[in-house]
């Protein structure tokens, strides 16, 4: 699934804090479980990121935030991004509750 880069209005870019990717409810309905608590993402590079899923994931909120993305967005330099130019990525579904991010799709959306 392709997926952008969110943050929350004022992500900081010392930390990582602030930052995430958001699954469509489509995506989140097809790929991702009620009964999981938590999802396991492997970022491109090798580190893996446990991601507790809130009540709110599952309602209006599907951003799959944490700190250990934001750093790995901003060590790619992918972070922070100008005005709607998101970085997207390919989130793929490797194991039950596991997925791995990537990078080779477009650094940024097109106008």
């Amino acid at each position: 699934m392709i997926v952008t880069g969110w943050n929350n209005g004022s992500p900081s870019n010392n930390t990582g804090a602030g930052y995430g990717i958001p699954i469509t409810a489509q995506d989140r309905d097809k790929y991702f479980k009620n009964s999981w608590s938590s999802v396991k993402i492997e970022l491109e590079g090798g580190n893996t990121v446990e991601i507790r899923l809130t009540k709110s994931f599952w309602k209006k909120c599907p951003e799959l935030r944490s700190v250990k993305i934001g750093k790995w967005m901003i060590e790619k330099g992918l972070a922070p991004w100008p005005n709607n130019k998101a970085p997207k990525f390919q989130l793929e579904h490797i194991a039950e509750n596991g997925f791995r991010l990537i990078t080779h799709v477009l650094k940024n959306t097109e106008s």
